[in-house]
């Protein structure tokens, strides 16, 4: 069980970690300075493709935890799992409404608030069970 909730603490990271770089990618191209090209798109199918993972790594956690272990399933564990559960279909909200974009900087816009929206979800979540620790 370690190991799930290790490996989920980790994909936390790799999500932080693709999402500031979107995030300064999808600015540059709204801005301008750089040009849309097919990477935004997997850019953001990477950063989609994490949440889901990490969703799918603290369900299995929760779940497991919470049947298996006399503590049961806390509030806060609740509250945790359907702050990032909304936090993943934002995000693919977004990444969908991105796709269909005819133009690079409406593509960066919907992408960019997207990671934004997303990722204040998360911090929110993380909060409720504790903080970054």
């Amino acid at each position: 069980m370690g190991f799930v909730l290790m490996l989920h603490s980790l994909v936390r990271w790799a999500i932080v970690a693709v999402g500031v770089i979107g995030l300064v990618r999808y600015a540059l191209v709204m801005s301008g300075r750089l040009p849309g090209n097919k990477m935004d798109r997997g850019l953001m199918s990477g950063f989609t493709g994490l949440m889901d993972l990490n969703v799918l790594l603290g369900l299995i956690y929760l779940l497991w935890s919470g049947l298996a272990t006399p503590i049961g399933f806390p509030f806060q564990r609740i509250e945790h799992a359907v702050t990032n559960v909304i936090a993943v279909v934002v995000a693919h909200i977004f990444a969908a409404r991105a796709k269909k974009a005819a133009d690079d900087k409406v593509m960066a816009r919907n992408n960019l608030l997207g990671i934004v929206v997303s990722l204040v979800l998360v911090v929110v979540a993380v909060a409720t069970i504790g903080g970054w620790s």
